[in-house]
């Protein structure tokens, strides 16, 4: 059979019924059928083969199709698939946020389920505002860098930077008070405007070290604990977003793990199932859990969704977390971050480069275009496709290029990666 026609058939069949995320489908072009990935590896209708250098969206830790995940979620599979979370438990669910909470800090004592990373967000900050309220305080504002990320329903867009990506949606969004990261310069300063709003703010949501979607731009553990270290002293709430940083992607299984100073809630998603399965989680402390007890039924947190703790989510999750905790992994995990911070010297003699960065497995540059950095940046789609030919999906974020490789990549593999960078690079002139 003519595959160049079955491939052309699925591309004409997708376009006439789906519309892919932040794409604009008058001018994208066509999207490639991937059947079946493997590893490091996805490969396409053509059997073209592909390293996935970005973990799909940051979500795969340990490589495609994992036995693993898939013999666990597989067998769960055949015992029970989902069941309604309220007035209902599952052993999956137990045994994942019994897990989880071992792993972090000890203040973190409750988890609330739910199904991706804006969701996660959503519950944290539902949960400070109404711990507020069901202390009949009135504490409604909310701190948060600028340039953060943190999803794309309201509340999360409400926190998040302003940009074009929210700018449709300004006039219903809730009010946010926009901060710098902190740095050895600013830190008074930030401390002094946190001080004359503490007494209205619900709480301070921030990326720790890390703000991936605004292009990995990454900064001190030791800001961010004179920060935390103030707000604490000024009793606000802290939500720490680790929907990226989670589970091992800056070198350790956490960025609170960086950290002296630890939140009351914290976020989680992506590569919390491997990748396998959507799934978000919001933990808290007893504190924030305790001021929604009541025998007023009006303090109930109120949120939900259908496939909250869904056991094939649990399953797949729990299965990547005893993956993640292997001693196969952390070393993979030492490897890639030792790679990448050697790979940073070489990049530092290329003259088409600059602020290059690295954290763990993390590793990104910017591609010098006289022009800024910008995710509009027209640079960001000729490099996808220069690395795309080269067999290698890397989707910079404008003129930013990052790498964030699943844990499985071979020191070969991340070689080739690195190689076929500098030959990129190399065809365009500064």
């Amino acid at each position: 059979m003519n595959t160049t026609i079955k491939k052309a058939n699925l591309q004409q069949r997708d376009k006439a019924v789906n519309w892919h995320p932040y794409t604009q489908m008058k001018t994208a072009g066509e999207a490639i059928p991937i059947v079946r990935g493997k590893g490091v590896y996805l490969y396409d209708h053509d059997g073209n083969t592909y390293i996935d250098a970005v973990s799909s969206w940051w979500v795969t830790l340990h490589g495609h199709s994992h036995p693993y995940i898939a013999q666990r979620v597989s067998e769960q599979l055949h015992t029970l698939e989902q069941v309604i979370f309220a007035g209902f438990t599952h052993e999956p669910a137990i045994q994942l946020s019994e897990n989880l909470l071992k792993l972090l800090p000890e203040g973190q004592q409750k988890v609330f389920y739910s199904d991706n990373g804006s969701t996660a967000v959503e519950v944290a900050l539902k949960m400070c505002i109404q711990y507020a309220h069901n202390r009949e305080k009135k504490k409604t504002k909310i701190l948060a860098f600028k340039n953060a990320y943190h999803g794309d329903t309201f509340g999360a867009m409400s926190v998040s930077g302003k940009s074009f990506w929210t700018k449709p949606f300004e006039s219903m969004l809730f009010e946010v008070i926009f901060i710098d990261i902190p740095n050895a310069g600013n830190i008074e300063s930030l401390q002094q405007q946190i001080k004359d709003l503490a007494g209205e703010l619900a709480c301070f949501i921030f990326e720790p070290l890390v703000q991936g979607a605004a292009g990995m731009l990454m900064y001190e553990a030791k800001d961010l604990d004179r920060l935390m270290k103030f707000c604490r002293e000024q009793n606000i709430l802290m939500i720490q977003d680790e929907v990226f940083t989670g589970f091992g992607r800056t070198g350790k299984l956490f960025a609170t793990d960086h950290l002296m100073e630890k939140p009351d809630i914290m976020c989680f998603s992506k590569g919390l199932t491997g990748g396998t399965m959507p799934m978000g989680i919001t933990t808290c402390t007893n504190e924030i859990y305790n001021a929604f007890l009541s025998e007023d039924r009006h303090k109930t947190l109120f949120h939900g969704h259908s496939f909250t703790a869904n056991p094939l989510a649990c399953a797949a999750a729990l299965a990547s977390m005893e993956l993640l905790l292997n001693e196969e992994t952390r070393k993979n995990i030492e490897r890639i971050t030792r790679q990448h911070s050697a790979f940073t010297k070489v990049l530092e003699s290329v003259p088409q480069v600059e602020h290059i960065r690295q954290i763990g497995t993390i590793l990104a540059f910017d591609f010098k275009t006289g022009q800024g950095t910008s995710y509009f940046n027209e640079t960001g789609k000729k490099l996808y496709n220069d690395f795309l030919q080269r067999g290698i999906i890397m989707r910079p974020l404008g003129n930013v290029v990052y790498l964030v490789p699943p844990y499985c990549i071979t020191a070969e593999e991340l070689d080739f990666v690195y190689q076929t960078i500098m030959d990129v690079l190399a065809q365009y002139q500064v």
